[in-house]
This record gives structure tokens, C-alpha cells and sequence, in this order.
């Protein structure tokens, strides 16, 4: 009788269990941060693979990112009940990608609103094929409750949510960059900025089908400008105020390389050879990632 009460303890333990064990950093007192896994969407990361912040603004707490899923959005608001104990009033998506978005499903239950820029609506209804990836690595029961749900609030150019201790700015840094949606989240009184995707580090940079190559470059130029303290991006661990530096460099090489291949009548094939970006072959997927960037470009190039 003993061992049938033990096991079923254990059983039902391991079903209530945290899923993704939540391993906090503080990038100041009242900014706490959740880095993301360096790898796309695993099993073994369950779609956790892009940086999670909330900022404790005094009378409530504002969290950066739905996160992957339902589960994810749940355990961080549980964390944070449990460490801050103030309540969740808002939180912000700087994009439409699945592990940033598809926790929004839980704010949504729980009547929190959901902040996003306003291209956002398009993007999702654009782009259900992003939306595969996540359930694929994870179990029924993990990806329980996760599904894609509209923002409540939409942005344009800047939109400031006021705190008692502190204000948070969102804003958009440029017309595009990553991808249309992309936003940043900065805390002047913190001197800190959360990017989203328009800075990675950690792994390498990701040129996809919907990014911007001019915007994403005036995007970094406009946060260069801005000379901020702490600067964390959507992935990678660093936050200080060089962290977006090497994107910059990379954006304005492949660029110009890429365009005078073009220019050159270069095959597509062929293109990886005449992009001297060698340096940055210390990045996590740098090999596979610097080939799709060029070409992905290329691509562009063709119907500009």
C-alpha cells in the first residue's frame, strides 16, 4: 500500500512539475531577465529558445514576451507571484515569431493585455506555417492551452506605459528589421533597452525572408545613437552597451557584398564565396546561417 501511495505521489509530482525550470539573471534591481537556449526549438529546450525579461515598474509588473507556450507564460507568472508578489498588468510581444508569441494565449485567459506593433495582425495571419514548429517538440500536454491569439493593444512609433517607480517606453527603432513587427522595449530610469530581434548574440544572426537589411541597419545606427548602459537582445546572454555592434558590422558586410556579387552576375550558388565574414565564425550556427543570410538576400536583390 505503501509503494502504490509513493508512486502515485510521484506521478502526480512529475505532472505538476515545472517544465522549463526558469533560471533568472538581474540586469538591474528591477529588471529580471530569462535567457533563452543558443539552438532553434528542441525537445529538449521545448521552443524556450528567446530571452524573457519582466520589469517591476512599482505599483505592477510589466512582462517582455509572451514566451513559447501557454505553460511557459503560466510558470514565469507563478515565478513571479512567488518573488515579486505584485501583479502582472501588461505584457509586450516585439514580434509575431512562435517562441516569442504563442504565450500570449495565457495572458489572454487571464485578461492581461497583450502590447504589439500594429503590423503584427498582419504578420500572423501571413505566417500560420510559423506556428508548426513549436508543437512539434514538445508533447499534448506541454503545448496544453497554446494557440495563437490577437494583441490587445497596437503600436506605432512609441507608446509609453507609466509606472510609479519607473515609465517603459516601446518603441519602434525603424520601419523593419528583422521583421516588420520587431519592437524595443527601453526603461530610460534603468538605462536599459531590450531589443528583440534586432540584436542577437550568442548565436549567429538570422537574415530571414521577411527581414529589412536598410531598416535593420538604421535600427542599429538610431540604438548607437542612443548610447544606452544595458542593451539585451531577443537571443544571446551579453547585455552590455556594445552587445549590438557585431550585428551592425555583419548587416552593413553582407549588404555590400551581396549587392556587388549581384552586380558581378554572380550565380546564387556561388554566392557564399564572395562574403568575407569570416570573423563572426565563432556564433553558434554561424555555418549554416551565414549561407542562408547571403542567399536569402540575394533572393531579395532579384525582385527589387
Amino acid at each position: 500500500m505503501k509503494k502504490i501511495l509513493l508512486v502515485s505521489f510521484l506521478v502526480s509530482t512529475s505532472l505538476f512539475a515545472n517544465i522549463y525550470e526558469l533560471k533568472p539573471i538581474d540586469i538591474t534591481k528591477n529588471i529580471r531577465c530569462f535567457i533563452g537556449d543558443f539552438n532553434p526549438p528542441t525537445k529538449s529546450n521545448k521552443g524556450f529558445v528567446s530571452n524573457v525579461c519582466y520589469i517591476d515598474k512599482g505599483d505592477s509588473i510589466v512582462v517582455i514576451e509572451p514566451g513559447p507556450t501557454y505553460n511557459f507564460a503560466k510558470e514565469l507568472n507563478e515565478y513571479i507571484k512567488k518573488h515579486n508578489g505584485k501583479k502582472v498588468t501588461q505584457v509586450i510581444a516585439t514580434n509575431f515569431h512562435d517562441d516569442r508569441y504563442t504565450g500570449a494565449s495565457y495572458y489572454k485567459q487571464n485578461h492581461i493585455p497583450i502590447i504589439a506593433h500594429k503590423t503584427i495582425v498582419k504578420e500572423l495571419e501571413e505566417n500560420p506555417d510559423k506556428f508548426t514548429r513549436i508543437p512539434s517538440v514538445t508533447t499534448k500536454e506541454q503545448y496544453a492551452n497554446s494557440k495563437v491569439v490577437q494583441p490587445d493593444i497596437l503600436t506605432d512609433e512609441r507608446y509609453v506605459i507609466k509606472g510609479s517607480y519607473l515609465n517603459i517606453e516601446v518603441l519602434k527603432l525603424s520601419p523593419g528589421s528583422n521583421s516588420a513587427s520587431d519592437i524595443s522595449v527601453y526603461v530610460p530610469k534603468e538605462d536599459f533597452i531590450f531589443t528583440g530581434n534586432t540584436v542577437f548574440n550568442g548565436r549567429f544572426i538570422k537574415y530571414g525572408k521577411y527581414s529589412d537589411i536598410d531598416n535593420w541597419i538604421k535600427a542599429l545606427e538610431k540604438l548607437q545613437s542612443m548610447n544606452i548602459k544595458y542593451v539585451l537582445g531577443g537571443h544571446g546572454k551579453e547585455y552590455d552597451k556594445n552587445s549590438y555592434k557585431n550585428n551592425l558590422e555583419y548587416l552593413n558586410i553582407l549588404k555590400s557584398s551581396v549587392k556587388k556579387a549581384y552586380e558581378n552576375n554572380i550565380d546564387r550558388q556561388d554566392i557564399k564565396k564572395h562574403i568575407k565574414d569570416e570573423k563572426f565564425s565563432f556564433y553558434k550556427h554561424f555555418d549554416s546561417l551565414s549561407i542562408s543570410n547571403a542567399k536569402t538576400y540575394y533572393d531579395q536583390l532579384q525582385w527589387q
